[in-house]
């Protein structure tokens, strides 16, 4: 059986580590319960058990998944009749970083004084975004903080999946983009002008396609730097343009009129925004406060027009759903779906469901360009690289029978 680490309070409030054999990590919960202990946290013993290097290179001190463990664990302990301010302190001992620790230690110092939890997370510059602040700010004006976190946490970690999935859709592709065209690099740079010189020194007539490929090998030899430093600065260029607000419009908006990739980015973005407003309104935060936040969470600045555009119109006393179609760039599916929700007095739950639809609807649609990219472009280059090799052995292939 698999090793887990664990995690968790004992009836007296202490700490405790261990190591346990079991099946899966709810066997272990089920175990420290009976034992009388609180789970924390409970993983795989080769599960980020030591600093990465790209732990230690952030430089946020809470990302992604130890924002979420944050959450969870100041939840779990909340539930359990922990003061915020001996929940804190427990959380203190828990970080590996330096700088979080200071963090955890401003905002148990901050509540201390008598301030809110959400005035002491806003103090900390950026490190927890206005999404936070406010659920955590909702959650304390309703009396019910520690069912807003453990909302907040499951938030927290279905973002960090979709965005996960997405990254990992496209690895693979990169990958092999990277791997195959350094190939081919090779194969230009170095192998075909190997061939240009002998056929130069046999005075033979080649046919058209081999000189071109020879001579683009020749360039390829003498100018391979060339090739490689001006994509990169192409790279770069084109992320520091993608800066200026004007331009970032008008690539958005070309983006979203794109086949295929314009229709799986607008499912994306709409699970976004309909799991953050679902959420947010859940936990009582103003439908026009929950916009504005939202508007924030979205990384298509068009479509966010579009809701800055919908909020003023919901400020005016239109539906959501009927403002959020003004330009129709959002699915029509969501767009009933929000109808029905603002008509049954449920929107919060309508759009939960709708950011459920819409996360399983990009999974399917990336797994299928998945299935269709990665052999579109190995047939692609092993097309280039067996042109490129056939224009090589041909003349020389002609060459041995002419003389045999």
């Amino acid at each position: 059986m698999p090793l887990y680490r664990y995690k968790s309070l004992d009836a007296q409030g202490e700490i405790l580590e261990g190591q346990m054999e079991a099946a899966s990590d709810a066997e272990v919960i089920a175990r420290l319960q009976e034992q009388g202990h609180l789970p924390m946290e409970a993983r795989l013993a080769g599960a980020g058990g030591g600093r990465s290097l790209r732990t230690l290179l952030s430089a946020k001190a809470f990302d992604g998944e130890r924002l979420v463990q944050f959450t969870q664990q100041l939840a779990t302990l909340l539930g359990a009749g922990q003061p915020l301010d001996r929940a804190l302190t427990i959380l203190l001992d828990l970080p590996e970083s330096e700088r979080a620790k200071r963090i955890v230690g401003d905002i148990r110092d901050t509540v201390r004084g008598g301030a809110p939890l959400s005035a002491a997370l806003e103090r900390q510059h950026g490190t927890f975004s206005r999404l936070y602040v406010n659920m955590v700010r909702a959650g304390e004006a309703g009396g019910s903080l520690h069912d807003t976190l453990q909302r907040l946490a499951d938030y927290l970690e279905r973002s960090r999946a979709l965005k996960g999935r997405v990254i990992n859709a496209l690895i693979y592709p990169a990958i092999l983009l990277v791997v195959v065209g350094a190939a081919l690099l090779f194969l230009l740079g170095y192998v075909v002008p190997q061939f240009a010189q002998m056929y130069e020194s046999l005075d033979v007539q080649l046919p058209w396609f081999t000189q071109a490929v020879l001579t683009l090998g020749l360039f390829v030899r003498d100018w391979w730097l060339l090739l490689v430093v001006v994509p990169c600065v192409a790279v770069l260029l084109l992320d520091r343009k993608r800066r200026d607000p004007a331009f970032r419009d008008r690539l958005d908006h070309w983006l979203l009129q794109r086949p295929g990739i314009g229709s799986l980015l607008a499912k994306l973005e709409t699970a976004r925004l309909a799991r953050t407003l679902g959420t947010l309104l859940r936990n009582g935060v103003p439908l026009l406060s929950a916009l504005g936040i939202a508007r924030n969470v979205l990384g298509n600045r068009a479509l966010a027009s579009d809701v800055e555009a919908a909020a003023d119109e919901v400020k005016n006393g239109r539906a959501l759903a009927t403002a959020l179609s003004r330009h129709q760039r959002f699915p029509r599916l969501a767009l009933q779906m929000i109808q029905v929700g603002e008509e049954s007095g449920a929107l919060d739950t309508m759009l939960l469901k709708t950011a459920d639809t819409f996360e399983l609807q990009t999974a399917q649609a990336m797994d299928r360009m998945l299935a269709a990219l990665v052999p579109l472009i190995t047939l692609i280059l092993a097309s280039v690289v067996g042109l490129v090799i056939v224009a090589v052995l041909v003349p020389l292939y002609d060459l041995t029978n002419a003389i045999g």
